[in-house]
């Protein structure tokens, strides 16, 4: 008999191996780094859904309304019967837009969530089969490069791949041209792909979005203190570390860090392994790319995508933009 539960603590105990290997091979850098990925465990993603709601972060709440004012002329563009698949789906709350606007010309849609926090997908499938009687949900636990290799499988009919929230920033110029150009190598003549990026703009607001009053970007960048600590059975002490957030203008990145407010050694007891950081060393936990229009060409044109239309918000802060492969 199959032991379901043996299969479970198999493939936990694979990421915490993975995890550990990270983090060792982040903190042995020269610059010490932390894949990002690793924000979202429970708590993190919680953080996150409470960043969006900051005044300061204006990348969700000005995507939200451009999908609001512009749904039904993005399903207008799209042909019947479509597919929905996004990459990074969280709680899916921009989502339910489109969701709403196919279900208004479709009696029944198929949605596949992709994210790398489970429970984030299993928070937001409850809640949209409760709202959406009509709407079946596939979800897919995993990575971006992974979740990649469902679209070829996923359907034989036409789908909009979405990519929300400028997460297209968190990659690395050729990384994002990589990325973009592995999702239009699987892409059909009729699938369509929906991208949010977030352009550049005045650095205090940029700052801002990502030092916010309240500290909760903050509590975000240290919580992955804390999830080292527990889960790879370490001792950071968040109070002597602290969040940084600046626009680097040179490369057009908002570079997020955690600096160490003393000399210290931290040791992670899992890898056996200890840590030294003199005061004012950083640990670099995230970038994220703010894009020009000439940047936004670019990018489309090296991934081998046309931009059929693009919708955008008063200030010209973000932009949301459907793309079809180039033949």
């Amino acid at each position: 008999m199959h032991d379901a539960t043996a299969g479970i603590v198999a493939d936990q105990n694979l990421l915490l191996e993975e995890f550990a290997s990270d983090v060792l091979q982040g903190l042995s850098a020269r610059k010490k780094y932390l894949p990002p990925k690793y924000f979202y465990d429970s708590r993190g993603s919680k953080l996150f859904e409470a960043i969006c709601r900051t005044t300061e972060y204006y990348v969700t709440r000005t995507e939200h309304t451009i999908l609001c004012r512009n749904a039904d002329s993005i399903v207008a563009m799209i042909p019947k019967d479509t597919s929905l698949v996004e990459f990074g789906s969280g709680n899916s709350v921009k989502t339910q837009l489109l969701i709403e606007a196919l279900l208004r010309r479709n009696n029944m849609l198929r949605y596949h969530p992709i994210d790398i926090s489970s429970a984030a997908l299993a928070s937001s499938e409850r809640e949209l089969l409760q709202q959406y009687p009509s709407l079946h949900i596939g979800t897919i636990h995993a990575e971006y490069f992974d979740g990649m290799e469902s679209l070829s499988t996923i359907s034989t009919g036409p789908k909009l791949i979405l990519f929300l929230g400028s997460n297209i920033g968190n990659f690395e110029p050729n990384e994002a041209i990589n990325f973009l150009s592995e999702i239009r190598n699987r892409m059909n003549a009729d699938d369509r792909l929906l991208i949010g990026v977030d352009m550049v703009k005045d650095i205090a607001v940029l700052e801002a979005a990502y030092n916010d009053s309240h500290g909760v970007t903050a509590e975000f960048n240290l919580n992955l203190l804390r999830r080292i600590d527990r889960e790879l059975d370490a001792d950071f002490d968040l109070a002597a570390f602290r969040h940084l957030a600046l626009f680097n203008p040179a490369k057009s990145r908002i570079e997020m860090h955690l600096e160490s407010l003393e000399d210290q050694i931290v040791t992670i007891r899992t890898i056996d392994k200890q840590f030294t950081f003199v005061k004012g060393e950083t640990i670099h936990t995230e970038n994220s790319y703010k894009y020009s229009e000439s940047d936004l060409r670019m990018l489309f044109g090296n991934s081998a995508l046309n931009l059929i239309e693009q919708w955008t918000d008063e200030k010209r802060y973000f932009t949301v933009n459907l793309l079809a492969p180039q033949a």
